[in-house]
C-alpha cells in the first residue's frame, strides 16, 4: 500500500457538457508519451465513475507530489463558450464526487482533500471551484 498523503481532485478541462470517459482521456495522455492516464478516478458528465490507473501504481497528475497521492477527475470545468474555467459539475457528478471522496477517504484516513490549484507552483484554476474548501469536513 503506497502512504498516499494527498487525494487531489481535478477537472478534465474539457467545455461543459462534453461528454468524455476515462478512455478518451487515456487515449489523450498516452498521445503526449504517457504510459497510461495520469488519473485514478474519472466522473463522468451522468455520474458513473470509472477507474483509471489502478491506485497501487503513482499517478501522473501533480508534478512533485504524484507518488504519495491519489488522482480524482470530474468531466468538464470550463465555460462552453467562453472556454473560462467554470465549476460545470452536474448535480450526478456532486454526488459521485462526494460518495468518491468518502470512499478514498475512509481507505487513506491521513490523506488530505485538495484541489490540484491548492499545490505550489501551479498556475491553473483546476478544478475550477475550491475543493479544499467543499471537502474540509470529509
Amino acid at each position: 500500500m503506497r502512504d498516499i498523503k494527498h487525494i487531489v481532485v481535478h477537472c478534465s478541462a474539457t467545455p461543459e457538457g462534453r461528454p468524455h470517459t476515462a478512455a478518451d482521456i487515456r487515449g489523450w495522455h498516452k498521445a503526449q508519451g504517457w504510459a497510461d492516464i495520469g488519473y485514478h478516478w474519472v466522473v463522468r458528465l451522468d455520474g458513473t465513475v470509472e477507474a483509471g490507473r489502478d491506485e497501487l501504481q503513482i499517478g501522473s497528475h501533480v508534478a512533485g507530489y504524484n507518488s504519495h497521492s491519489i488522482g480524482v477527475v470530474y468531466i468538464g470545468g470550463v465555460d462552453k463558450v467562453k472556454l473560462q474555467p467554470k465549476d460545470t459539475r452536474t448535480d450526478a457528478q456532486k454526488a459521485a464526487l462526494l460518495v468518491l471522496l468518502k470512499k478514498l477517504k475512509k481507505r487513506y484516513p491521513k490523506a488530505v482533500i485538495l484541489g490540484h490549484r491548492d499545490f505550489p507552483r501551479v498556475a491553473k484554476a483546476c478544478p475550477s471551484f475550491n475543493a479544499k474548501a467543499e471537502y474540509a469536513g470529509l
